[in-house]
This record gives C-alpha cells, structure tokens and sequence, in this order.
C-alpha cells in the first residue's frame, strides 16, 4: 500500500474515533456551558435533564463541553467533577461508595467505603454541605442513563442530590443524561418538587428544518470528518491533500451518493452509526480501491441486512399487507408511531375495496401482528405505561422503504391489488 494512502486511512482513523466536533449542536452546546460556569466561576447550583433518543449525541455534547472547561483550568482547583452510570451503579449503596472515592473523601481508602449506607449519606452531605458558600468546592455531577435511578429505592439519592442544589450552600449542578422522553413522570413527587425541570432536548437532525435537512446535516458531517484540512498534521503531498478534497467535493455533490446516505438515514439516523460506517469505507482504502461511490454502496449493501429482506419474504400475503399499511401510515403521518388499531382500520378500508381480497377475522389479524413484532419488523416504544392495552401500545417499524420495496420485487405469488398497493404507498 502507498505510504500517502496510509497516512490518510490513519489521519481520518483519528479524526474519525478522537473527536467529539458538533457540528449541529453549538447553541445546545452554548447552554450547557453557560449553566455550567454559573456553578464554577458564581456558586450557582442548577440541574438539568439532557433527553434524545440513543446514539443522537448527548454524552458527546457534555463531554465536549467538560473537556473545554478542563482545558480551561476549571477542575483543577476549585470543583470536583463526578460521574456515575445507572447501568454500573445500580442502587444507592454503590452509588455512594463511587461518590466518595470519586471525591476523594477522607474515608475512602483503595476504594472502599466503611461504614452503613445511613452513615455514609450522612457523612456525604455533611461534606457537601461543610463550609461557606464563597469558599466550597463546586461538584458536578454527570448522571448517565438517569431514568435507571429512579428505579433505585425511595429515589434516596436524587432528592438528596436535587434538595442540595436548591439549597444555598455547596453549589452543585446535576446533569442527567436519559434516552427518555418521560422521565420527568418516573420521579417520585418530593423528587420532582425540588428538580429545577429544566430540560434540554437533543433532536437527530438540526431544530430548523426550513435551514438544513437531514441529509444535508450528514453531509456537513461528512464533509467534516473526511476533508483534509490545510493545515492537517498529515506526512502528504499538496497535491494529493488536493487531490482527495476535490474527490471528495464531487462525491459529495453525486445524486446517487446522496441517495446511499438516505439510505443509511433511514436505517438509524444517528452519528455514531454513520461514524462507524465512514470508519469502515475508510478501512478498505488502498491503491487499488479509490474513494468512490461504488465504495460506499458496497459497504452500506452489506449493512442493509439481508435477513430482513428474507424475513420479508416468508411472510404471509396478510402479514405484508399489515406491513405494507404500515409503512403507508410512516409515509402519511412522517414515520410517527402507530397501533395496532391504526394499522387494523388502514388494513380493513384497503381489504374492503378490493373484492378479491379475503376479509379476515379481527383476532386473526391481531395474531398476525403479533407475529410481526415477534420477528423484530416492529419495535415497541415504551412510554412508562404497562397497562395500556395490546391494541393501544404504540409501535415504531424497523423496515425500510427500500427493503420493503425488495422484498415485494422477490415475493411469489402476490396479488396484483397488494402490489399496487405497494407500489402506491412507496411513491
């Protein structure tokens, strides 16, 4: 392999893995900091709920704005920076024990706590609370996965955390970092009256679509991630730095480029999967494979599973038509979830149209979705209420427009109203 072209694999690799650049989120990333500085340089304690959905960019955002503020000298000296995880820290007890070592209490020794859970709750306040306000140490506390502590008995720990940020001794921030979009109903009453409910909400694509589309967001990133800047610490010739950014501008500008990344889009719209998918591209880069569309489109075939489109097609004509009215109710209603009732009377207004479409009973129908959510076509969005019926609970569909599309292409024996029908809630 060319030694430029090693260089590039690694300097991209680099970029690609050690950088937490936000290229959408700089007024998200503006307040966050804000209300951070407040509590460092003013003793000002606040807490904050940072809610998206997984993968969208919310731990990014915190640790780019943290990282910024050590840089800065911020945690040297006069603030402690804590972190804990819902999934590691799974009761209170833990949690505790993590808070004091990561505070580097007197009594924490090879990271071991002694003493009851009472005892150290006490004696963790009492550091919190100890001293004037002029003079303490502000503590930041990062909560990830924050909605798998309000599983934790009582919720002892987050009204302890909340009732000191509302006070006016140790000044404290408390971020949570949660994928629910409920969790503010998860918090026990006395927990919820001393949250500041402030929230901020991090969205997979920018918050003005009038500005920027989702595509053209991927794009900025892409652009970002595998452009070669000027002054890049890169051992490569001018010319080739030139070379691959003007290949890069055409592949970008490519309509049948594009079309490939809104594929990917509507796999999973998020950046860490279209991280690892550049990640991948840029690993099969050598001498003889150029960076070039084809490239791409052979890697993202291979993403595209296979399984789906054979899961596709070993369905019954009635479990593709229920796929089929729900891929035309993600078209109407722009991919907002649906029920199984929604799908039901979409199903039964095409069924009743068509004479040679067999009306099938209500429960038959039910089991064929059923069976749908069973083979992981349909995914169920937990919105914190178990006690909704069957009919009721909201599903979101993990099948694309394209694998649907080929599926239908490959299906034996489909009535031609079904395929028109298809056809039509494609288009």
């Amino acid at each position: 392999m060319c030694e430029e072209v090693k260089q590039i694999r690694v300097y991209l690799k680099d970029k690609l893995l050690n950088n937490n650049v936000l290229l959408c989120l700089e007024n998200e990333r503006t307040q966050l900091a804000d209300l951070l500085l407040k509590t460092l340089d003013y003793g000002e304690s606040n807490s904050i709920l940072i809610i998206g959905s997984i993968g969208v960019g919310k731990t990014r955002l915190v640790n780019s704005v943290i990282n910024e503020l050590s840089e800065k000298g911020k945690f040297r000296t006069d603030s402690l920076l804590v972190k804990l995880h819902g999934l590691v820290h799974t009761d209170d007890k833990l949690a505790l024990k993590s808070i004091t070592f990561q505070m580097k209490l007197d009594n924490a020794v090879d990271g071991k706590v002694f003493g009851s859970f009472a005892e150290n709750l006490v004696f963790l306040l009492g550091c919190l609370r100890g001293g004037e306000k002029r003079c303490s140490k502000s503590v930041i506390f990062v909560l990830e996965d924050f909605d798998l502590f309000c599983a934790h008995h009582n919720q002892t720990l987050l009204y302890n955390l909340f009732d000191i940020s509302q006070s006016a001794q140790t000044p404290i921030c408390v971020l949570g970092i949660t994928c629910r979009l409920d969790v503010i109903q998860l918090l026990e009453k006395r927990v919820k009256s001393r949250f500041s409910h402030r929230q901020m909400f991090i969205y997979p694509g920018p918050e003005d679509e009038s500005k920027i589309n989702q595509l053209d967001s991927v794009l900025v990133h892409i652009k970002w991630y595998l452009e070669i800047p000027y002054k890049a610490r890169i051992k490569i010739s001018e010319n080739r730095r030139k070379e691959w950014n003007q290949a890069l501008d055409l592949l970008l500008k490519d309509k049948k480029f594009k079309n490939i990344i809104q594929r990917l889009i509507d796999l999973e719209l998020n950046f860490n999967s279209i991280k690892h998918f550049l990640l991948k591209c840029i690993c099969l880069l050598s001498n003889n494979i150029s960076f070039s569309v084809v490239l791409f489109e052979n890697e993202l075939n291979l993403l595209e599973k296979d399984e789906i489109i054979n899961t596709l097609r070993d369905l019954s004509v009635l479990e593709l038509c229920l796929i089929i009215a729900m891929k035309h109710h993600c078209d109407i209603y722009d991919n907002q979830p649906m029920n199984f009732e929604m799908v039901y009377n979409r199903y039964v207004k095409f069924a009743n149209k068509h004479a040679s479409i067999q009306t099938i009973q209500r429960p038959v129908v039910m089991k064929a979705f059923e069976h749908i959510e069973n083979l992981e076509l349909i995914s169920l969005i937990n919105c914190g209420n178990s006690r909704v019926q069957k009919e009721y609970q909201f599903f979101k569909l993990m099948v694309t427009s394209q694998q649907l599309s080929e599926a239908i292409g490959k299906f034996c024996g489909l009535p031609t109203e079904v395929l028109q029908w298809a056809n039509s809630s494609l288009t």
